[in-house]
Formats: structure tokens, sequence, C-alpha cells
């Protein structure tokens, strides 16, 4: 009964304020205080701690951080909602709301991220945020299928291009199935809650811009060839570079000089896919001076 009545009251807020659930902008509220004491209870908050929340909504969660933390940055890119969250907080002083994009933002400097975040763009908001040299820590609500893909462990077979991406910089720790219907209007996907740290040992090459991005382009292009020899993906991702010097016998020796066998893609473990970014970005733009 009380869930129905906190699904009743967002409806009729979200009335008054005259918005329809964007499905572009992936708002879907969340509705159910049982899952806003979870995610409270796993974010383990200490006071001196500041929060990132993307897309906070109507503040559901939001207001449970106030309470546990030093300060909230909330980027909401909704006008309406922001001016909603503007007036609901505005007696309240450890909170900036921020009518932002958040792919656009210099985002603050902050030590935790705890969201419900817009499941279209998850891919782009682990990039803005995680993939850093200091990332936060996160508990996010996200979907489920993506979570799998992340929390993959030791099948290399089943690895996917956010396996390898996402573990280079932050490690898994936690993972809890969530229904849709604990949310308004209930997404079409299936959802989980994710509690992930930054790892201490983030591979050095992944620490300059320029470095970061190649890795990323690395992996997703030799991932969509991972039943193939390494060479062979390698082979692939170099010609979508546009990169035509570099023939496979060339890399084969290039890679047999590095002490790794051409096996399957899916032979590699995460540190190694990381480490033979850093070869092959020197090949191409060391030796070629790109």
């Amino acid at each position: 009964m009380n869930d129905n009545m906190n699904k009743r009251e967002t409806q009729l807020i979200l009335n008054e304020l005259g918005i329809i659930p964007n499905k572009r902008l992936g708002q879907n509220f969340l509705i159910d205080k049982t899952i806003v004491k979870k995610i409270i209870l796993e974010s383990q908050i200490s006071e001196d701690e500041v929060i990132l929340e993307i897309g906070p909504g109507l503040g559901a969660l939001t207001e449970e951080l106030l309470k546990f933390s030093k300060k909230v940055y909330a980027y909401e890119i909704d006008f309406k909602l922001f001016q909603y969250l503007k007036e609901k907080f505005s007696q309240i002083e450890n909170i900036e709301v921020i009518n932002e994009d958040i792919l656009k933002a210099n985002i603050p400097p902050h030590n935790i991220i705890v969201s419900n975040i817009p499941y279209s763009i998850t891919g782009p908001i682990f990039e803005k945020v995680f993939y850093n040299e200091k990332p936060p820590r996160g508990i996010l609500v996200i979907e489920n299928s993506i979570a799998e893909r992340i929390f993959i462990q030791n099948k290399y077979k089943n690895f996917s291009r956010i396996t390898v991406s996402f573990n280079a910089f932050m490690i898994p720790v936690k993972k809890y199935n969530i229904s849709r219907f604990k949310f308004f209007p209930a997404p079409r996907i299936d959802l989980s809650l994710i509690i992930v740290k930054p790892r201490e040992d983030i591979n050095p090459f992944l620490l300059s811009d320029k470095n970061k991005s190649f890795f990323l382009r690395f992996v997703a292009g030799i991932m969509p060839y991972k039943n193939k020899n390494i060479v062979n993906a390698i082979d692939l991702f170099l010609k979508n570079e546009k990169v035509i010097n570099f023939p496979k016998p060339k890399i084969l020796q290039y890679l047999k000089n590095k002490n790794i066998n051409n096996d399957k893609v899916t032979k590699f473990k995460v540190d190694e896919l990381v480490k033979l970014s850093e070869l092959i970005f020197e090949l191409m733009y060391e030796t070629l001076s790109i």
C-alpha cells in the first residue's frame, strides 16, 4: 500500500510540474523507499564525503544522501525538475543542484557517485566518471545486462567491450537484482544495484587522455572478433584505424618479440589486453609517428 501511495504521489507531482517522463532522458523515478534504504546502506557514506548524483529526478534518493554526507552535487538535465529540486532543497546548505548535461560538465571533485543513472548513456557515464586516474566509488542502479557483463570474472569467453574497459579502472564488488516495478514508469529492462570501487593498480598507460582514448578504441575494435586469434583481430582493428603499413606477418613477429602468443582474444585477461593496447599504441605511434 505504501509503495502505491508513493507511486501516486510521484504521478501527482509530475502532473503538477507538467512533466511526461522522457524515455530518451531515462526518466524512471524511484518509488520504493526500501530500495532507497538499501542504496544508502550499501553506500556506507561517511560524513566527510562528497557525493555525485546523476539524474536525481524528484529527489527521493537525494533527500537521504544529504543526511549522511558533507556535500551533494546533483546534476539534473531537465529544467523543470531542476527548478523543482532547487525549491525543494532551498533551505539545505550541503547541496548544489546543477542544470547541465553530465557528459559535457566539468564535474567538481567527489569521492563517491550514488545514482539511478539514465540507462541509455551508461557507457558514456562510466567513461566520464570512472575511466580516470582517481575514480570515485560507485553505488549505481543500472541495466542488469550491463551489470552482468561488468561482473564477469575469469570467464574470458564472455568478455565484452564494457567488461574489459570497466575492469581496467574499477573493481566490481557486489550486485543485487532490483525489480523494474520499483520505478515509475517501469522501464522495459531488468535492473541491478551495483557496488564498485576503484582499482589501486590502474595501468599507468591509461592515465593520459590520448592513451586512454586509444585503449578504448582498441578494445572496441578487437572485441567483435574475440573468437579470432589476436593477430587477426589486431589486423582488422588496424585496417579500421586506416593503418595499412602492418601486414599480418609483421604483427605476428612484433608480438612474438614481446613474448605474446597468437592465442584467441578470449584467452587474454583484462590486464593483458591493457598491456597489448600499449604495445600496439607504441607500434603505431612511435614507430610510424602517426
